[in-house]
């Protein structure tokens, strides 16, 4: 047995005039880098697309959500629209009822009316609001429709002479803009 205190530095020859042995690498660390550097690339690609897939899912399922919401806002707008003259109609028929026919067909006309006040609170439930200016109220072109222009004494140019038909709104879109006469009289 030796002693470990023993300075074995006697024991080790070195020729410094021999060639340094070349270290190699085992060929199995150079084989498992290569696979490393592919899997690390296949899975930085799949989660791109993972990512990617999720955001065009959420923007897929916010369209939706807004496709819906205004399929539900704004789904009856052609009914509405086709719905307009008959509103326009039972107006024109109340207001051509004179004192004795309301005397005479007061049960038909009550019925009219409420018909009228029906098909109000219908559209009024679905959002349909009436958009119905008054004479001497400033013409918008986006909530009104010039019928005509014609000079009338007393009002500026721009300004509602006559109203032939009441517009309608459903939630904040147009359906039918209000039909007005302007005043052309030059300031």
């Amino acid at each position: 047995m030796t002693d470990p205190k023993k300075d074995t530095s006697e024991d080790l020859e070195i020729d410094l005039t021999q060639e340094p042995e070349e270290v190699s690498l085992d060929v199995e660390d150079e084989q498992d880098e290569d696979p490393i550097a592919a899997l690390e690339a296949e899975r930085d690609e799949f989660r791109d697309r993972f990512m990617r897939a999720m955001a065009d899912a959420e923007n897929v399922r916010k369209r939706a959500e807004r496709d819906r919401r205004e399929a539900e806002n704004y789904g009856g707008s052609k009914l509405a629209r086709d719905m307009l003259p008959v509103f326009d109609n039972l107006k024109r028929a109340i207001e051509a009822i004179t004192d004795e026919q309301r005397e005479a067909q007061a049960a038909l006309i009550e019925g009219i009316e409420l018909t009228m006040r029906e098909l109000t609170s219908v559209f009024n439930k679905h959002g349909i609001e009436v958009i119905a200016p008054e004479v001497g109220d400033a013409f918008d072109p986006q909530f009104h429709e010039a019928m005509f222009e014609a000079p009338v004494p007393n009002t500026k140019a721009g300004d509602i002479i006559q109203v032939m038909n009441v517009g309608f709104m459903i939630h904040d879109r147009l359906l039918r803009p209000a039909q007005v006469g302007v005043s052309s009289t030059p300031a």
